[in-house]
């Protein structure tokens, strides 16, 4: 059951996975959120624990940052431990002048100009989508909360310090609205394994006004995502 990646026994996975990129988020929901957590994995650094939530056993994970971190950790979840749904919880850069940091978007497709999808599975497109019934579920339960939720499509970037601009205007004509770099992978690996999977990410700087959130907020201050998120598991 064991990978070169996680070193997790058999069951000890919920079947839902919270998924942050930063372990150190990991960290922090399982000791601030969750009741009896329990590390289940700590390979390269990259933490998972498993608690429960209301009742309700969920795990929280990091993925790392980019598309082939997730790629790895997202498949073996999927494959290896029997996971059935991935909820991507991370930050992302806003593109459009109606996003502003703190702000909670819901991806409703991710373009990407990576060669992931092609490499791993001969998928040529280059837009994913995650999966409907868990977009509705997290949809219902942003309105039981009360929080404010745009729904845009992502720009999964293979590239943080870009050095040309052609690749973000690229995205941006074809409708991204936000900036990250995992989102596509995962809603491929999802899409490849039949699973489920989502990505809510919360702004964390913007490339329209001068916003940026400290790397201490970006770790701890995303508390409207991370119940959105957990409220979401228990309905499921």
């Amino acid at each position: 059951m064991t990978t070169p990646h996680n070193k997790a026994a058999e069951n000890a996975i919920a079947p839902i996975v919270l998924m942050p990129g930063d372990p150190l988020r990991a960290q922090y929901i399982a000791a601030n959120y969750l009741e009896d957590a329990v590390l289940f994995n700590d390979v390269r650094g990259m933490l998972g624990y498993t608690g429960t939530y209301k009742g309700k056993s969920v795990s929280v994970m990091g993925s790392g940052m980019g598309i082939p971190s997730i790629g790895i950790y997202s498949w073996e979840l999927y494959t290896r431990y029997n996971v059935e749904a991935i909820i991507r919880i991370g930050s992302c850069g806003a593109y459009s002048n109606d996003l502003h940091v703190f702000d909670l978007v819901l991806a409703d497709s991710a373009y990407s100009e990576s060669t992931y999808a092609l490499t791993m599975s001969g998928d040529e497109n280059m837009i994913q989508f995650p999966d409907p019934q868990l977009l509705a579920d997290i949809r219902a339960q942003s309105k039981k909360l009360g929080l404010d939720l745009t729904e845009a499509r992502f720009h999964s970037s293979d590239v943080f310090y870009n050095q040309i601009e052609q690749p973000v205007e690229d995205a941006k004509a074809l409708g991204c609205k936000v900036v990250e770099m995992e989102s596509f992978g995962l809603f491929h690996n999802a899409r490849v394994c039949n699973k489920k999977a989502a990505a809510l990410c919360t702004v964390s700087d913007s490339f329209v006004y001068e916003e940026e959130a400290t790397p201490e907020q970006r770790e701890r201050s995303f508390d409207s995502m991370i119940r959105l998120a957990l409220e979401t598991t228990v309905s499921l």
